[in-house]
């Protein structure tokens, strides 16, 4: 029931932008696997072979620490999984490497013109896509999309900048003592339409 393709279909783009909710997934050599699913209008399809997302600050930045711990010069192991909760059912993942590109690097602004920053945006990661996996779904289950949750948004967007620049800052390793490449740098994006 499984189909292998060497990029992203037409088909795949239209599945994949339907999707309220995916999830991400990376590894790195003696540390635990991180799994986490993703909401917001973050993910952009660059081409067939190229994706990218729009990171926001959060608990952790395990994704940053295991794409450098496992980067072996074209990126670290990443896997995007994205699951149709309608009809028709169907499971698309994406594997490929990926890097974190942040504020100050050079291909920060090609990739960030694809976005409109959101408040506490840190990174954005940059995904070659190496092969696309869709199956069938069948016992995934029948949900519909109420609404996103503005929690996250709204505490970035009341955060005092240079507290939230320093906290981040600070965060310099992952759970399993891995480093993190960190921001410094607070984006207060486009929060219109955040209730107060």
């Amino acid at each position: 029931m499984a189909e292998f393709f060497d990029a992203l279909t037409d088909k795949h783009v239209a599945m994949i932008a339907a999707q309220p909710v995916f999830f991400v997934a990376t590894a790195a050599p003696d540390a635990r696997v991180n799994l986490s699913p993703k909401g917001y209008d973050c993910l952009r399809v660059l081409s067939p072979a190229r994706v990218a997302w729009l990171d926001l600050g959060g608990s952790g930045n395990e994704t940053n620490a295991h794409l450098i711990a496992d980067d072996t010069g074209e990126g670290g192991r990443i896997t995007l999984m994205f699951c149709n909760f309608r009809q028709p059912a169907l499971i698309l993942r994406i594997y490929g490497r990926g890097r974190p590109v942040l504020p100050w690097e050079r291909q920060w602004g090609e990739l960030a013109e694809h976005f409109t920053m959101l408040p506490g945006t840190r990174q954005i990661f940059d995904i070659a896509v190496e092969s696309v996996q869709t199956s069938c779904g069948w016992g995934v289950p029948l949900m519909d999309f109420a609404s996103e949750r503005s929690t996250l948004l709204k505490a970035h967007a009341q955060a005092d900048p240079a507290e939230w620049a320093g906290k981040h800052k600070r965060r310099r390793t992952s759970i399993d003592g891995l480093p993190v490449r960190t921001t410094d740098r607070y984006i207060a994006g486009d929060s219109t339409g955040l209730a107060d």
